[in-house]
């Protein structure tokens, strides 16, 4: 049970990061100091990584709803992985954000 409300709760958080990305670019990269020119320059690349987001939320929320326990082991070790890419290329805080609470959900659901 707290498994999967564990692997819920990434599927809800990788469903806001895909609408902060795409919907909501210019207020997320003021947040991150962007200036405004910079901020249209990678408007098209925070679409495409919020479609990432949005995408993975969807097949992992499917495979929860459908029991598809090794695609849930698969995606979250997915999440795991590319929060270790973010925080190495980007900012360390990617992987306490996205990669904690995914790594929680893997734990749980591996020792479950």
């Amino acid at each position: 049970m707290f498994a999967t409300a564990a692997a819920w709760m990434v599927v809800v958080l990788h469903v806001l990061f895909g609408l902060a990305e795409s919907v909501g670019w210019s207020q997320m990269a003021r947040r991150f100091g962007y200036s405004r020119e910079a901020t249209e320059t990678t408007r098209m690349l925070a679409l495409n990584q919020g479609a990432y987001n949005a995408g993975l939320a969807a097949v992992l929320g499917w495979a929860l709803a459908t029991g598809q326990s090794a695609t849930v082991v698969a995606m979250l070790v997915y999440v795991v992985a590319m929060a270790v890419v973010g925080a190495v290329s980007a900012r360390w805080t990617i992987f306490v954000i996205q990669g904690l609470p995914a790594l929680l959900a893997l734990a749980l659901t591996l020792l479950g």
